[in-house]
């Protein structure tokens, strides 16, 4: 009771880990976990209205077409299109900034701290993809091997908060890392394998467009509208160009300052320095407030607005406008005979468990990695069949990689069943190494 209280005392400190890196932590693991619910319950809202007597009003929904009027240009999708290519520019933007934080501050900043998570991510990419081509290659799907490499972080971790009683805290940080590295792998493969007919001017003023954002960095320009302008405008380039236009959300993420403007003010010496009468004037609030708000980084600024946004809204809409396949008796039995199906479910429950648990088994017999000590090679295995849940990403390469829609549904199905079974294998796992630690205790 004692070690809670103390545990507790400690996170809600003034102490510099505590406040630099335990509760920004801790509040990323809250949100990614509690979203992971809603998710799922966007999905099943999703399989359940497309396959109900309403059905017809759910395709309806999400084959309305939109257009958009910038200048002389005009911008016509459906409704999906619109979630898919412009709210997830929102989810990639978010991931570009976790990606620069962890590559600035965080677990990415050595070789050392980022052997374990990307030794496990690196496999968990390579073994799927693998095992999926096995059976696709030479056929209509192959297509698809990027499919079974991503994991959706907030699905596993919500998961994983479930157990939190049979599992480490370490592990958690380990998922997270393992999913950022994860995040990275899907970015590259999204940008070099599902980006095609390229138009060289278009592409050529995203660049421009990235080019002043980094020149405005250079000269200190600060002002938030100035960049979401500037963002716009490249978004609608890369939308233009032919690479994907979630792309332009990463690129903007990664050039994001992760260095405070302020990096020495100390928020106590602030508050010191406030009139001696206690007579606190607007002025003096409104300079310790930029003062104390440039002693954070943008990254972690811009991360702590927007996190909440795509957990919450963007990728459960995603969900619900992705997820609606629809299941009859003869779809299931093509499903259960289709190279796609069972090369995704293969992919993510198989290859997760073999890549990821093989990779990091490997680097720390090579003494490139070390597990840390509350962790055992159970939890490692656990976490590995938790990757296999792969979701958001699977689902958003599936449209990427596939225009059949036969091919997309067998694809959806197959990520819908394996992210299900990697979830149960994943906490069967870690509660079965509970039980047993208990009866070595015993």
């Amino acid at each position: 009771m004692t070690v809670a209280s103390d545990r507790s005392n400690w996170l809600g400190s003034d102490r510099f880990l505590a406040r630099s890196l335990a509760r920004p932590i801790s509040r990323f693991l809250h949100v990614e976990a509690s979203s992971g619910i809603l998710l799922l319950v966007a999905a099943v809202v999703a399989l359940v209205w497309a396959n109900s007597p309403w059905s017809a009003s759910y395709r309806d929904l999400w084959t309305t077409e939109l257009t958009i009027g910038v200048g002389g240009l005009d911008l016509t999708e459906d409704l999906r299109h619109w979630v898919n290519d412009g709210l997830m520019t929102l989810f990639f933007f978010v991931i570009g900034l976790e990606i620069k934080q962890e590559l600035t501050n965080g677990q990415l900043t050595s070789a050392k701290e980022a052997a374990i998570p990307a030794a496990g991510a690196l496999g968990g990419m390579a073994v799927p993809a693998l095992l999926y081509l096995a059976l696709t290659l030479g056929g209509d799907g192959a297509a698809g091997w990027g499919i079974p490499m991503a994991t959706d972080v907030a699905f596993a971790l919500g998961v994983l908060a479930l157990l939190a009683r049979f599992v480490p805290a370490e592990l958690k940080v380990l998922l997270l890392g393992l999913a950022i590295v994860d995040d990275v792998g899907a970015i590259v493969v999204i940008a070099l394998f599902y980006s095609d007919g390229l138009a060289g001017s278009w592409l050529a003023a995203a660049a421009a467009g990235l080019l002043v954002v980094v020149l405005l960095r250079q000269v200190g320009v600060r002002f938030l509208p100035v960049y979401v302008v500037l963002g716009a405008g490249i978004w609608l380039a890369t939308f233009e160009s032919g690479v994907h236009a979630t792309l332009a959300g990463v690129a903007l993420g990664l050039l994001t300052p992760a260095r405070p403007f302020l990096p020495d003010v100390d928020a106590d010496r602030v508050a010191d320095e406030l009139s001696a009468d206690r007579h606190v004037t607007a002025a003096e609030v409104r300079d310790i407030s930029f003062r104390i708000r440039e002693s954070i980084p943008m990254t972690e600024r811009l991360q702590d607005l927007l996190h909440p946004w795509t957990s919450y809204l963007v990728v459960p809409v995603f969900a619900l406008a992705n997820a609606g396949v629809v299941v009859s008796g003869n779809t299931l039995a093509n499903a259960a005979s289709s190279p796609v199906t069972l090369g995704v479910v293969l992919g993510l429950v198989v290859g997760k468990v073999v890549g990821v648990a093989g990779a990091i088994a490997l680097a720390t017999r090579l003494g490139i990695a070390r597990l840390p000590g509350s962790v055992t090679n159970r939890h490692i295995l656990g976490m590995a069949a938790l990757a296999g849940i792969g979701f958001t990403v699977s689902i958003f390469i599936t449209g990427l990689a596939f225009e059949d829609p036969l091919l997309t549904d067998q694809a959806k199905i197959g990520v819908l069943a394996a992210s299900a079974i990697a979830a149960a294998v994943g906490a069967l796992i870690l509660t079965l190494g509970r039980a047993d630690a208990a009866d070595v205790d015993a």
